[in-house]
């Protein structure tokens, strides 16, 4: 078993399919499924169940996948360390919320880019959980997710904080006459975003029942729904006080108990800090406590 093995054993979990991975890995699929195969043989024990729509892990590699993502990343980390001479250079791979890459973070990354040119940056988006689920499995380098976070693996940084509001439709005049409204839907990220468990308590403390959520994976269209009075969302004031303004939507403010949440910055407590990594954290503390102080 070497590297390279465990590489093509990873990118094959990631995609769910032979012929996807070998796009990723720019090789051919008889390539990658001859190391597959060859990997099982000498592991002893089948680590993928093949099905007309491609595979999925057995439970066998399961429980192998997470040392292979660490492996990689350890090998990763070492080539950088060797060659971390100098400025800041090489890439790091970021994750953020789609609320925080709108509202906070065009600045920062615009004069990190220009300050440090050396490093290749790459941006992803998604919701809390699956953004710490990709730091903790090496697919990140570091993500901003809404606090808080407790995993053994992750530290983390209070960067920012937010005051989240509820925000409806221009007819819900207050938060009184939310339990007297039919049908009441509410429209989120998918699951696993943090604004959405949140809102899910605040209403359930309230002893409102809500039907099936509306999933959307765009701020613009989760504002655009309600402004279009489908339903009522939870979100950071700073990126629906545009649409506030403009008469499309109506802000609620909530008790700083549940209104208050922080940003945070993770990244996996065993990975090597690069330069560009210690680079990319003062910048952003940077940012954000100008941000904050202004605030």
């Amino acid at each position: 078993m070497d590297v390279a093995d465990l590489r093509f054993f990873e990118a094959v979990a990631r995609h769910g399919s032979m012929n996807r991975a070998a796009t990723a890995l720019h090789t051919v699929q008889s390539n990658v499924t001859a190391r597959i195969r060859a990997l099982e043989r000498e592991v002893g024990v089948a680590l993928f169940q093949r099905h007309v729509r491609g595979v999925s892990l057995t439970p066998a590699g399961q429980r192998m996948l997470p040392y292979a993502a660490r492996i990689a990343k350890l090998v990763s980390d070492a080539r950088q360390a060797a060659m971390d001479d100098g400025p800041p250079s090489g890439s790091l791979v970021l994750g953020t919320l789609e609320t925080t890459a709108a509202l906070r973070l065009s600045p920062m990354l615009s004069n990190f880019a220009r300050r440090y040119p050396q490093v290749r940056l790459s941006l992803t988006t998604g919701t809390t959980c699956s953004l710490a689920a990709d730091v903790v499995e090496c697919r990140l380098d570091a993500a901003f997710i809404a606090g808080p976070v407790d995993h053994p693996d992750l530290c983390s940084e209070a960067i920012y904080q937010e005051e989240l509001v509820l925000v409806t439709p221009r007819t819900i005049a207050s938060l009184d006459a939310l339990p007297s409204v039919q049908d009441l839907r509410v429209i989120v990220f998918r699951l696993g975003c943090s604004y959405r468990q949140r809102l899910e308590v605040l209403l359930a403390e309230m002893g409102i029942l809500v039907s099936t959520p509306l999933e959307f994976g765009s701020l613009d269209a989760i504002i655009a729904c309600v402004a279009g009075g489908i339903g009522i969302t939870l979100l950071p004031r700073g990126v629906v006080a545009a649409a506030a303004q403009q008469g499309l939507v109506s802000l609620h403010e909530l008790s700083p108990d549940k209104a208050h949440v922080e940003t945070l910055l993770v990244r996996r407590r065993d990975a090597y800090v690069s330069t560009a990594m210690t680079a990319f954290v003062n910048a952003a503390r940077s940012q954000f406590s100008t941000l904050m102080a202004a605030a």
